[in-house]
């Protein structure tokens, strides 16, 4: 597969979240802003490159009777790393997003990645399917949060849309208006996938 392919197929073909409905928890708990999908976006997209190609580096060195160990401490070694970054310098998206980060470790997107692809090729095909992947993820927590925070907050990224006579949709910010937006945006996809 072309280095292209691999790097879109997570955006549409394989979206973790609207195609492989993976990694659902931090989708559907953070997303009550488009900021905070954003940055746990961001944060899940770091850590997948980078253990991504750090495991293809040492798939010749990774025994095979461990090797989901292993993944699992190189994979919280890059969580340890981005949740101690974003509580000294993003330290306000760092409370909102609290125990979701550390979450990524067991994120099975993450995990889901290294077994199935970084542990099978090479580090430049790796790097680039992660990047797809992540940011494909991070796209759709980004249109999750969006839709979400204009409907139940009447703005975006933090700026009123509509003024201060709209009523706004709480639901929305609510657990059920996750997943009402979540169910919506699948149906949308299937719907989309199936033309």
């Amino acid at each position: 597969m072309s280095l292209r392919k691999e790097f879109t197929k997570g955006f549409i073909a394989e979206n973790p979240i609207f195609r492989l409905l993976l990694g659902m928890c931090p989708t559907l708990a953070v997303t009550t802003a488009a900021i905070n999908g954003v940055a746990m976006g961001l944060a899940a997209t770091v850590v997948l490159v980078g253990s991504n190609c750090t495991i293809s580096l040492l798939q010749r060195f990774i025994p095979t009777r461990v090797r989901i160990p292993a993944f699992i401490v190189i994979i919280a070694s890059f969580v340890t790393i981005i949740d101690m970054l974003m509580a000294g310098f993003f330290y306000e998206l760092h409370r909102v997003l609290g125990l979701f980060i550390p979450l990524i470790v067991v994120n099975c997107i993450i995990l889901g990645r290294a077994e199935a692809y970084a542990s099978r090729n090479p580090l430049l095909h790796s790097l680039v399917d992660g990047l797809g992947m992540g940011l494909g993820f991070t796209l759709s927590l980004i249109v999750l949060g969006s839709i979400r925070e204009i409907l139940g907050r009447g703005a975006i990224f933090g700026f009123p849309l509509f003024g201060e006579g709209y009523p706004p949709f709480l639901v929305m910010l609510l657990p059920p208006g996750a997943f009402i937006v979540l169910g919506l945006l699948l149906g949308l996809m299937n719907r989309l996938g199936k033309r």
